[in-house]
Formats: C-alpha cells, structure tokens, sequence
C-alpha cells in the first residue's frame, strides 16, 4: 500500500536522532574531554563548575509482594532451644554401667590375688628349703626339743588376710592361756573341796592334749590354706573348728566333773569358798569370751573362703592328688589290689 494511502506525507523520511529536542538534550550533557578536565592545581582558574544533577523524570513501580516462604519447622526457628536428649540402643542407664564396673574390679581384684598367690609361690620355689629353718615352737637352743614348723605370716601370708591369721594365733593363745588358768582354779576348788579331784586331773587333761592339737589340727590347717589357697585344708579346718566351738560353749557352761570351771562350776563352788569362786568365775568369763570370739572367726573366715574361690570340687582333687604323690599310699593301695586280685584267681 502507498504512502498516499496510508493518509502520511510523501516526504523523505526523518531522523529522530537529529530531532532539535535531541540534539540539545544530548549536548547539556555531555561529558567533557579528558584535556578539559579541572585541575586544582592551575591557580589562574577558577573554582570547578558545581555539579547540577538532571532531573530525570521516573514513573513509581507499583509494590511487587513478597514471594510466600514455605513454612519452617519449629526446632528451625528456635535454633538456640535445647535438643532433648534421646537414649538410644547403644545406651546403657547409670545403673547397669555401676554394676558393670564393680563386676569388673572385682574380677581385677581376684586376678590380682592369683597373681599375688603364684608370685609367693614362685619365691617359695626358687628358696631352697635347706633355707628355711622351722622357727615354731620358740624353745631356746639348749633344749632338746627343736622347733617343728615354719611360722611367718608377714611372710607366707597375702596382706588381705594376715589379719584374720593373726586373729586366729591370738584366739589359740587366748585358749591355751585359759586352759592354764583352768587347770589352777581347779587346782583351788580342789584344795577347799575334796570330791574335785576328778575334776582337777581331767583339766590337766585337757591342757597337755588341747594346747598342742588346737594348733596342728584347726590353727595350722587355716595357715596352709590361705598360704596355698587349698581347698582341702579349708575343708578342714571348718570341720575341726566347728568341734573346737562346741568345746569353747561346754567350757563355758562348766559341768561339775568335767574339768572345766564354767558357770556352773564356779556357782557350785561358792558353797565351799567365795574366793575359790572369785578365781572360778574369772575362768568362766575367759571361757565365754574364747566361745563368742571363735563362733565370729569362724563366720570371718567363711567369708574369706568364698572370696578365695575355693570349693568342695576342687578338695576332691587336692585329696586325690595328694593320696597318689605319697609313695607310702601307693605302696599301699598296689599291695590291697594285689592282695584283692590274688584272693579272687584264688577263688576262681
């Protein structure tokens, strides 16, 4: 379609750049050249033009919305609040750790008893027994009598357990001391009282045979069981004790003939002579002390037992072990199962 058409003048195009409106807009501002810019050091010109900002006419934009931000969690926007603690698997409460810790320290502690236990033993076999003179009794060197035993419990006996040895020394003293004091208020109540002479020799009795086996046959077994750790003179000392504390409480009570100036006998002899009863009733307060004090040692040294590990199986084998190694049993029991074999060919 023409230009007359189209209802525009025929004219030659124009060009908006060389618009008037342009053209003097452009020129205010324009930027000047760089060997025209100001120098402050020139002195002979003036002060720089001031700055006139154009005014550019700009249309507001309407408020934009700010984009929807998705929803946060509540531990997110609190970053600072304390994370409750959870307990997990892996987790194990206070108490079962407590527990758990006591159980190991006492395995250590029984770990280190055995260690301590061989370690003796180990010294005890590098000694020579040439070496170790027997020292108990004490008797003096003239006396024809040597010592039969080696007693040293700072030596031979572990430090958790030299106390309740040493209890136990103290306790056959105590009862070999009263015994002695027996046999002199019996030899008293003898002199006021002439029926008392069975009394008196059964206390002499009782001295010259329960001094010398208290400490082979319960004393001594307690020694060597807690020096070895054995179990078969554990055994056997619970046994011999037991029948030592039965003996301790017939002490105490004192049956008139019996040798012993316990309670009874003491109130008996009153009749005859207040100071014979004095001296009676003293022994009667030894006895019952020597009675209560061997009933406590006996539930002490329960106590150590079960700490020690031993058992009723394990006095078997020692038993066992010890009737093979003596060449005396076996001699014994080859000829018994010779004699038994020869009698059943004999019969056959």
């Amino acid at each position: 379609m023409s230009r007359q058409q189209n209802g525009r003048s025929s004219g030659p195009d124009i060009n908006p750049f060389e618009d008037p409106a342009v053209l003097e807009h452009s020129m205010e501002h324009q930027q000047p050249a760089m060997n025209q810019l100001y120098n402050p050091f020139e002195g002979n010109r003036g002060p720089p033009p001031s700055y006139q900002a154009a005014s550019i006419m700009t249309t507001p934009l309407p408020p934009s919305q700010p984009p929807e931000r998705p929803p946060v969690p509540a531990v997110c926007q609190n970053p600072r609040s304390p994370v409750e603690q959870r307990t997990y698997g892996t987790q194990k409460p206070a108490t079962i750790l407590t527990a758990d810790l006591l159980k190991q320290q006492e395995e250590l502690e029984k770990k280190a008893a055995e260690l301590d236990r061989k370690e003796r033993e180990l010294q005890n076999a590098a000694i020579p027994s040439s070496t170790i003179v027997n020292n108990w009794p004490p008797l003096p060197s003239f006396c024809p009598v040597q010592p039969c035993f080696y007693h040293d419990i700072r030596t031979e006996i572990p430090h958790d357990f030299q106390k309740t040895v040493t209890v136990m020394y103290y306790l056959w003293m105590l009862s070999s001391m009263v015994l002695f004091f027996n046999l002199l208020g019996s030899l008293a109540w003898f002199t006021v009282n002439v029926d008392a002479g069975t009394h008196f020799g059964l206390s002499i009795l009782w001295l010259l045979m329960f001094t010398p086996c208290s400490f082979v046959c319960w004393y001594r077994p307690l020694y060597k069981a807690v020096r070895t750790d054995s179990s078969f003179n554990f055994f056997s000392f619970f046994f011999i004790f037991f029948v030592q504390d039965i003996v301790f409480v017939l002490e105490t009570v004192g049956i008139p003939g019996w040798g012993f100036c316990g309670w009874i006998s003491s109130l008996s002899a009153l009749k005859s002579n207040v100071g014979v009863a004095v001296v009676m009733l003293l022994v009667s307060v030894l006895f019952t002390a020597s009675a209560v004090l061997g009933v406590v040692m006996l539930k002490r040294v329960h106590s150590l037992y079960r700490r020690t590990g031993a058992s009723f199986q394990k006095a078997q084998e020692e038993l066992a072990a010890g009737v093979m190694s003596n060449q005396t049993m076996r001699n014994a029991a080859g000829t018994a199962a010779g004699a038994a074999a020869q009698n059943a060919f004999q019969h056959n």
